[in-house]
Formats: structure tokens, C-alpha cells, sequence
């Protein structure tokens, strides 16, 4: 499916290109096309999504996309159902244990939505070499869940290399994050300050980074307040993982026994970003110690709450319409409370 430019971006898909909307969709998405207007739908209506991993943030999210109207969905994970997926995949049930998760969910996506196009891809080992280059080169927007640091780093360039706006997101325990780099991604949205007689909306352009050049943040520019407002424990409790999976083969802690290693982790990492000493010199032992215990499990409140904002925020980029998460989204379930950090961007 070609991708078509939105004012030379290759971010998103042209809403005025295309296959336009049939009448059964106008009429299916009449409310919501109310809300963000017919080219929005239209972006969405000629997208095609691919989805690695089917997890519970990932169940989430594909709910809220096809519902929305995506034009296709590609979904790949090579793992078999198990008894912890059915707290938080809601798409599965107790006789789908020991099948493969795409096989178990797709006839159960695709009932969300009739009009959607599903493909599921068991095969995982399609996410290497050529094979993977090419499958990135055939959909719009890549969107990774559950996945470990280095090889969202290898993604994230692969989607680069191709010019795919990238998406990742995921749980631990009471814990989610979401991260975004769209490229140069532009984007419609209303300016409050302009006169009662002018324009009311603008285009935008932000410039996003990848990954690799977001781990490298400095938050030194941060005042004490700023630092404050963005929940930098949070953030690095979860930068602490990556780094312990890292180092452990990519195994998730487990038990309370990793607490030190993940301590001494995220308080390193924490000096090395110079946060603002007078908020923070080291994580709170108190959320290391419940991330050692817990983050390997999946609770499904937080998955819905961080999946439901992960295609609310690819939705939004889609429809071009309304500035995206910039750049790092973190959810801390212990208060109920989401913020988004500005890291290595310009």
C-alpha cells in the first residue's frame, strides 16, 4: 500500500488520496468523524498499522484502532497463549493456552470491526533481515509493545531507514511508559492566541529523535519545579529496567532479590543525566522494591490505561490533527497520574 505526503512529511498518510470512505463506513464513523472531521477518518481509513507483540497493552490499543477505523492491521508474535495472558488479553480465553496468540485473537479483532482488514503473522522470525525491512516498508506506522530496550533501539532505526513513524509501549507492575519518534511529523493545531477575525488553527512542525538519541537526555536545563513535574523517578525506574534486561539476557525482574541491581542501576543512570540534585539524587527505594516483585506481571488497569493512550496518541499522529505525545509518556499507577518528558529533542 503506498504511503502518500502530507505537505512533503512522510509521517502519515493522505487523507485526499486513496480509496475514499465507502457509505457503510461514513455511516459507521459518522459521530466520530463529527468529532475530528473527514480527512482525519480518511487518514485513518487508508492506514495500515502493524502491531509486534500481543500483549495486554498491545489488546488495548487494537481495540481502540480498529474500532476507530484503521484501514489494516498487522499483527506479529510468534509466542503461544499462557495462563497470565488471560489477565490482561481480553481477547483470549481458557481453551486458547498452549495456541499461538494471533491465531487464538484474530477472529475476535476482526469481529470488533468487520470493515478492518486482519493479517497475523505467527512467524517471528519475519522481524530479521530483509524480510523485516520489507515488511516495514508495507505499512504506515509501527508499533511495538512489551519489548526490551536494545531491540526497540534495532527497530526504531529499521523504521527510520524506511521513514516509518515508530511507536512503542509497555507495562511493568504498576508501572507504563510510552515513547514516539515520528521524524518530522507536522500537524494541525488550533492557535488560542490569534486575533477573533484570523485563522484558528496553524501547521506545526516537531522534530522528533530516535530512541538511542533520547536515552542520552541531559535534564540539567530542568529547574527543581520542572523537574518535579515530570516524575523523574518514575522515568528512571523504568529506564532501570531496560538496562537490567540488558544485562540479563533481556529477563524481567522478578523477585525482591534484584532490588539492589536495580538501585544501583537507576541511581547511575540518574547521575549521568545530571537530574536536578536539589529533586532527586536516587530513586525511591519503596518503588525499586515493588518494581522488583511485580514487574514481570501484567495488571490490567494499567495495561488498558497505557494501551488506551498509545492509539489514542497513533491515532492522533494519523490524523494529523493535535500535537502527539513528545516524546516519553510515563504512567504511575500507584497515584494515577501520566507525565511526558521532553527527551533529546530539539
Amino acid at each position: 500500500m503506498p504511503v502518500n505526503d502530507m505537505e512533503n512529511s512522510q509521517s502519515t498518510p493522505s487523507g485526499s488520496n486513496g480509496p475514499q470512505l465507502t457509505e457503510e463506513e461514513a455511516s459507521r464513523y459518522d459521530r466520530q468523524m463529527r468529532l475530528w472531521g473527514l480527512e482525519a477518518q480518511q487518514r485513518m481509513r487508508n492506514a495500515t498499522i502493524l502491531v509486534l507483540r500481543l500483549k495486554g497493552t498491545a489488546t488495548e490499543a487494537i481495540k481502540n484502532m480498529v474500532l476507530a477505523g484503521i484501514g489494516k492491521l498487522v499483527i506479529v508474535d510468534g509466542e503461544k497463549v499462557t495462563e497470565e495472558d488471560l489477565g490482561a488479553g481480553f481477547l483470549f480465553r481458557d481453551e486458547d493456552v498452549g495456541k499461538n496468540r494471533v491465531d487464538a485473537a484474530k477472529s475476535r479483532i476482526e469481529s470488533l470491526n468487520p470493515l478492518v482488514t486482519v493479517e497475523t503473522i505467527s512467524n517471528a522470525s519475519i522481524l530479521a533481515g530483509e524480510q523485516f525491512e520489507d515488511l516495514i516498508r508495507a505499512v504506515d506506522v509501527v508499533c511495538v509493545t512489551d519489548w526490551d530496550r536494545d531491540d526497540l533501539i534495532r527497530i526504531n532505526a529499521v523504521c527510520r531507514r524506511n521513514k516509518k513513524p515508530f511507536y512503542a509501549g509497555g507495562t511493568y507492575g504498576l508501572l507504563g511508559y510510552i515513547f514516539c519518534d515520528l521524524l518530522d511529523h507536522e500537524f494541525i493545531s488550533p492557535d488560542r492566541s490569534a486575533p477573533k477575525d484570523a485563522p484558528k488553527s496553524v501547521k506545526r512542525t516537531e522534530i522528533y529523535s530516535p530512541l538511542d538519541i533520547a536515552l542520552r537526555h541531559r535534564w540539567s536545563t530542568l529547574t527543581r519545579r520542572q523537574t518535579k513535574e515530570v516524575n523523574p523517578a518514575v522515568v528512571f525506574s523504568i529506564l532501570a529496567i531496560w538496562q537490567y534486561q540488558s544485562l540479563h539476557s533481556g529477563e524481567l525482574p522478578d523477585n525482591l532479590s534484584a532490588a539492589t541491581e536495580l538501585q544501583s542501576i537507576a541511581n547511575s543512570l540518574i547521575s549521568e543525566a545530571e537530574v536536578n540534585k536539589q529533586f532527586l539524587t536516587q530513586a525511591p527505594e519503596t518503588v525499586l522494591n515493588a518494581i522488583a516483585n511485580t514487574a514481570v506481571h501484567e495488571f490490567s488497569p494499567v495495561c488498558a490505561i497505557v494501551g488506551g493512550m498509545l492509539a489514542q496518541d497513533l491515532l492522533k499522529a494519523l490524523a494529523a490533527r493535535e500535537p502527539p505525545i513528545a516524546n516519553f509518556f510515563v504512567f504511575d499507577g500507584n497515584t494515577g497520574a501520566g507525565t511526558v518528558t521532553r527527551m533529546g529533542m530539539p
